[in-house]
């Protein structure tokens, strides 16, 4: 044992935090919890296409399955953060635990994807109780010398998630049916309240804030017509459309009044003042920024491989492994690496990285070799590791111990934000410019398929194959010849939007050089107290 790990484990002796004993049980415990928020989200990622063919969703529909439940989480996590902190964390956990798994099972038996819709929404109200409740209470156990270490572990095992849910939904599709990959998180979840009822202690805010309900309804009503304007615009409606501005810049100008109506609340959802803080702001728009190209990148990544190199669900799944792998190795070494060069270096160089990988998709088509696909892969997976911890602890080190429950609140919902954004503007993008270079291609389908075959990729291949089941030799000749441009239109649609991926990483990336605090002198660091005691 090192002398620093001896002072800290003695200051943390004389504090004598609860369950300090037995921290790194109650960090497996909530990597666990962790896991199944996490993963209950992924094993949709590499389902998509099958869920566009079995269950008749379109698009539009698919983007909203994905955001559904993004959308809810990041709206009511502010209210959850508080919940937690007034009632206890550990009750928190168990709840929102209850709430996914119901959701989770009556959503595997959904008859229509309205139906899925409603129970992913469902989902999201009790993920959105589990994720900031997790790093709450890892805050408050570990104490600060080792609580650096403990959240790269927490971040780490979110890219373990990542790639857990697509290869373990991949493999229930090879047997079972669609529903099915929303029953993986039972068990999981199952052991995850084991685990709270035995070794997770209680812990709260001895001066707990008040619920800010219509600050709350009015942040989800801001976020859905924000995201509702972009994803029917990206659906070919047409920007300009007033079924497009109307509830796009509505929801710009519900998010405006939401930010004026917290800073004057005297119990705010979103404590605004915590963004006066260049650190903590700059922090935030780099998590938010991540996640944006994480999600959205898995997004258009999962018809691909599906669409254009015809891998199937589980193949899918394997090869999103190297993102997750680089992702889970990452992560905690990014907190000793922050340490030793700050985290500006560390959270700016992961972002270039992240930059190069979607640059580098340009070199993919429809022949691209493996090993090419698990290099960019890697890189973006180390790139998206080194982001995560420090970011995270950047956020965390501003809020005081005993309000960890809203600052976790705060860090989770600009990851989640920043994902729904990432699928909803990517996937416009996409869908968009698939639909451009595919162009009147697509008349050689019939006159009731080709709206829809225009969407995506799939769906051309959809219609592709119900035109050669029909029967007609000149009409299945017709739409064969189609499969090769729509793939090529794909292609260049994806080239496209990897641009723009790789653009927010570099604007996240003169962000975080720009606001994000370097390299804090040692002398400095140990003089310094703790602000969250």
């Amino acid at each position: 044992m090192t002398a620093t790990d001896r002072t800290t484990t003695g200051a943390a002796s004389a504090e004598e935090p609860p369950g300090y004993a037995r921290r790194w049980w109650v960090l497996a415990t909530m990597t666990v919890c962790l896991l199944v928020v996490i993963m209950g989200n992924t094993t949709l990622n590499v389902a998509i296409p099958t869920l566009q063919r079995e269950l008749g969703a379109s698009q539009s529909e698919l983007q909203w399955a994905i955001d559904a439940y993004i959308l809810v989480f990041a709206g009511l996590l502010f209210s959850w953060g508080v919940v937690g902190d007034r009632i206890g964390r550990r009750r928190v956990l168990l709840i929102g635990l209850s709430v996914y798994t119901l959701a989770s099972l009556l959503g595997a038996f959904s008859s229509s994807p309205e139906e899925l819709i409603l129970w992913r929404a469902v989902m999201g109200v009790g993920g959105a109780a589990v994720q900031p409740a997790t790093l709450a209470v890892i805050t408050n156990v570990f104490p600060p010398g080792e609580r650096g270490r403990a959240i790269g572990v927490w971040a780490g095992a979110a890219g373990l998630a990542v790639a857990g849910g697509p290869l373990a939904s991949g493999a229930v599709l090879e047997h079972f049916w669609w529903g099915a990959i929303f029953l993986i998180a039972v068990p999981v979840a199952l052991l995850a309240m084991v685990g709270i009822l035995l070794i997770v202690p209680e812990s709260r805010d001895p001066s707990p804030g008040k619920l800010d309900v219509p600050g709350v309804l009015l942040s989800i009503v801001a976020l859905a017509g924000l995201v509702y304007g972009i994803i029917h615009g990206g659906s070919g409606a047409g920007w300009t459309s007033p079924g497009v501005l109307v509830p796009l810049l509505g929801g710009v100008a519900l998010l405006v009044l939401f930010v004026w109506l917290q800073k004057r609340s005297r119990h705010p959802a979103l404590d605004v003042s915590l963004f006066r803080n260049p650190a903590f702001s700059a922090a935030a728009a780099a998590l938010g920024l991540n996640f944006f190209a994480l999600m959205g990148a898995t997004f258009y990544l999962v018809y691909y491989l599906q669409g254009v190199l015809g891998y199937n669900p589980l193949a899918s799944g394997a090869a999103l492994i190297p993102t997750a792998l680089g992702m889970s190795l990452m992560a905690p070494q990014s907190s000793r690496l922050a340490e030793r060069f700050g985290a500006k270096a560390v959270v700016g160089s992961g972002f270039l990285f992240i930059a190069v990988s979607f640059l580098g998709f340009q070199l993919l088509d429809g022949t691209a070799p493996l090993w090419l696909l698990i290099a960019l892969l890697s890189v973006q997976g180390l790139g998206m590791g080194a982001v995560m911890a420090p970011t995270t602890e950047s956020i965390m080190s501003v809020v005081p111990r005993h309000k960890a429950g809203a600052g976790a609140a705060v860090n989770n919902s600009v990851r989640q934000v920043g994902g729904a954004l990432g699928v909803a503007i990517l996937g416009s993008v996409l869908a968009s410019a698939y639909a451009a270079r595919l162009g009147d291609q697509v008349d050689v389908l019939p006159a009731e398929l080709r709206a829809e075959a225009s969407s995506s990729i799939v769906a051309t291949l959809e219609a592709v194959g119900q035109v050669r089941a029909g029967g007609d030799e000149e009409a299945a000749a017709a739409a064969t010849g189609l499969v090769g441009p729509a793939q090529d239109a794909f292609v260049s649609a994806m080239h496209l939007t990897a641009i723009g991926t790789a653009t927010a990483a570099l604007v996240a990336a003169a962000v975080v050089f720009t606001w994000l605090p370097g390299r804090r002198r040692a002398d400095a660091a140990a003089a310094a107290p703790d602000r969250r005691a």
